[in-house]
C-alpha cells in the first residue's frame, strides 16, 4: 500500500476495483464504511455484486477481465475534460505524450461494448475520482490474477498519477494483501528473483554486499516462480520442494496438474500447523507453530512492522519456524544459528535498507512503516512525498486483451473464483472451528436466478460445474449477486474445489495463474 490503513479513513473518494474488503478485509472494510459517514464519496467496480455496492455512490458490474478498458475508458474522460493535475503530470512524470495517444481511443461509448457499462456512469466515475480532494484506490486479487494482472495494476498507477492522487494523505494506490504477512515474506526476499527489500539478485554488487554478510559464495541467476516450479517437477528438472506455510492443493490453479507436479517429486517437505491437503502427499512433514506461539515480527499490509509475541508454549512436538530453517540449514552444511528473533531483525536491519531502523526497542508498542533508513527516522505511513523511487513516475501506455479462455458453445458461461466472510484462505484452520464452518460448512456456486431457470436448477440443488481441466459437484446458490453469463464460487472448499477448474494460464510478467476468469458449463446432478 502506498498509504497506510487508518488514512482511509479521511478519504474525500474511494474506488473500490476487484476487491471484496468488507469480508475479505473487514477491518479495512470498516475504515471504507467510517470513511462513508464522514461523506466520502464511494465507487465500486466488481462484476459480482458485493456488499459494500450497497453502500456505493456508484456501483458498475463489468465483464470480466475487462478492467484495463473500464480503466482507460475513466482515464480518456478526465483528459477530455481537463480535469487531471498538469502541474503533477508536467514536474513528476513522464511518457504522458505515448499514454495520452493511446487512451484517446478508449472513449466511454467504445468502453461500454467491451465491458457493459454505460458510458455515463464511465463519467460519473471520472467526475467523482478526478476532482475529489483525496482519492484512494483500493484492490486485491480481483485485479491481479488475470493474465493482464500487471497491465491492471499499471492502469490503475496511471489514474492515480493523472489525477495527481499519490504522494499525499489518503490518496494512493492501495493493493490488500491475501494473507498475514505476504508483504513480510516478500521484504524478506521471499520471491525468486530479489535479496530481502527488493534488492536485485542479477545486481553483482548486491550479491558481493550480501555474500559479505552470509559469509558464502550466492549466485547472480534468479530462481524460479511456483508456475515454473511446478513444471519443472513435471519434467523431472526440480527432484525436491519444500514447502512452508502454504497449502497448494486447494489454492493453487488447476489442482490436478499440481497433483501430478508433487508427486512427481523425489521428495517433499511441509512445515505446517495443520495436516493440509499437500501435507498429506509429503515424505517429511516439520510441525511449525502457529501465531500464538512463536516470537517474531510480521509485516502487514500497510508496510508496517509489528512485534508478536508468544502466548503459549510450542505444542506438542512442534518448534519456531526460524527454529527448524535454521537447523536444517546446519545439517545441509551452512552453519546458521540465531540466540532469539531480534537477532535476526538486526540482521535483517543491516542488509536491508529499508529495515535499516526497525529494532526491537522501536516497535514494543507500536508499529513502524517501512521504509525507516535509520534508528532517527520516524517510519513512512504514505510513499511518493516529494519523488517516486525512479525519480519520475512512468506513464504506461496499455492497451486492452481479453482473457485468454473466454466462453464458446461447448463452455457457454464464465467463472470467478474467491472468499467469502467466514473462511480463510484454504480452510485449514476456519474449517477446524466449529463457530465458524457452522456458519458455512460447504462450497456453493452463486448463479443468477433467471440463468437457473433455464437450466431447471433450484435453490440448493446438486449441479455439477465443467472446465476444461476437470469436474466438481456442488450446491446451487440462487443469487442476484451474479449476472446471467457468471457463476462464483469460493476456493475455500477442498471437497467442490473451484481450483479443479481455474485456467492456469499466467501473466507473462508476475506469472500469477488467471484464477479470476475462465469458461465452464453446467448440469444438474441427476441421483
Amino acid at each position: 500500500m502506498t498509504n497506510s490503513i487508518a488514512e482511509i479513513e479521511n478519504s474525500k473518494c474511494i474506488f473500490i476495483i476487484g476487491s471484496n474488503t468488507s469480508e475479505a478485509h473487514p477491518l479495512i472494510g470498516s475504515r471504507i464504511l467510517k470513511a462513508k459517514e464522514k461523506g466520502a464519496k464511494l465507487i465500486v467496480a466488481d462484476p459480482r455484486k458485493i456488499q459494500l455496492s450497497f453502500y456505493a455512490d456508484i456501483f458498475v458490474r463489468h465483464q470480466l477481465g475487462t478492467d484495463v478498458a473500464l480503466i482507460n475508458g475513466i482515464l480518456n474522460v478526465i483528459l477530455k475534460e481537463g480535469w487531471y493535475d498538469r502541474k503533477f503530470v508536467e514536474e513528476r512524470t513522464e511518457g504522458f505524450k505515448e499514454f495520452r495517444k493511446v487512451v484517446e481511443k478508449y472513449t466511454p461509448e467504445n468502453v461500454e461494448k467491451i465491458t457493459g457499462v454505460r458510458a455515463q456512469d464511465i463519467r460519473k466515475i471520472a467526475d467523482l475520482y478526478a476532482r475529489s480532494k483525496s482519492s484512494s484506490i483500493i484492490y486485491a486479487m480481483g485485479i491481479t490474477q488475470h493474465i493482464t494482472g500487471v497491465d491492471n495494476v499499471k492502469s490503475l498507477c496511471n489514474l492515480a498519477m493523472l489525477c495527481g492522487q499519490i504522494g499525499r494523505e489518503s490518496t494512493g494506490v492501495n493493493p490488500l494483501r491475501g494473507q498475514n504477512n505476504v508483504q513480510g515474506a516478500c521484504d524478506m526476499g521471499g520471491l525468486p528473483n530479489v535479496y530481502p527489500g527488493n534488492q536485485p539478485v542479477s545486481d553483482g554488487q548486491m550479491a558481493e554486499k550480501f555474500e559479505k554478510a552470509w559469509g558464502t559464495k550466492l549466485s547472480t541467476k534468479p530462481g524460479m516462480t511456483l508456475t515454473e516450479m511446478l513444471k519443472a517437477a513435471m519434467a523431472g528438472e526440480v527432484k525436491a520442494m519444500f514447502i512452508l506455510g502454504e497449502n497448494p492443493m486447494v489454492s493453487d490453479v488447476d489442482i490436478q496438474h499440481v497433483e501430478k507436479s508433487l508427486e512427481a517429486l523425489d521428495f517433499l517437505v511441509v512445515q505446517d500447523i495443520f495436516m493440509s491437503e499437500t501435507a498429506r502427499l509429503a515424505d517429511v512433514v516439520l510441525p511449525g507453530v502457529s501465531f500464538a506461539e512463536k516470537d517474531g515480527t510480521f509485516t502487514n499490509t500497510e508496510r508496517k512492522v509489528k512485534r508478536v509475541r508468544k502466548a503459549i508454549e510450542p505444542i506438542g512436538s512442534s518448534r519456531q519456524d526460524w527454529d527448524i530453517i535454521c537447523d536444517l540449514s546446519t545439517r545441509m552444511g551452512y552453519p546458521m544459528r540465531y540466540d532469539d528473533p531480534s537477532k535476526i531483525l538486526e540482521e535483517v536491519a543491516q542488509v536491508t535498507p529499508s529495515y535499516g531502523g526497525i529494532y526491537y526497542d522501536r516497535i514494543e508498542t507500536e508499529g513502524l512503516h517501512w521504509p525507516c533508513p535509520n534508528r532517527a527516522h520516524p517510519g513512512t505511513p504514505y510513499l511518493h512525498k516529494d519523488r517516486f523511487s525512479r525519480g519520475l513516475g512512468l506513464f504506461h501506455a496499455i492497451e486492452y486483451l481479453p482473457p485468454e479462455e473466454l466462453p464458446d458453445k461447448e463452455y457457454p458461461y464464465f467463472l470467478t473464483t474467491g472468499r467469502i466472510y467466514v473462511h480463510y484462505h484454504t480452510g485449514t484452520m476456519t474449517r477446524r472451528s466449529p463457530s465458524l464452518n457452522k456458519e458455512v460448512e460447504e462450497g456453493f456456486a452463486e448463479i443468477n436466478p433467471r440463468q437457473a431457470k433455464e437450466l431447471g436448477i433450484i435453490q440448493g440443488e446438486r449441479i455439477k460445474v465443467f472446465s476444461r481441466r476437470g469436474e466438481i459437484e456442488i450446491k446451487a446458490d440462487l443469487s442476484e449477486r451474479m449476472e446471467r453469463n457468471t457463476i462464483f464460487i469460493p476456493f475455500h472448499f477442498v471437497e467442490s474445489a473451484a481450483n479443479r477448474l481455474t485456467n492456469p494460464a499466467f501473466d507473462p510478467i508476475a506469472q500469477i495463474p488467471e484464477f479470476k476468469v475462465c469458461a465452464v458449463k453446467i448440469e444438474k446432478v441427476n441421483h
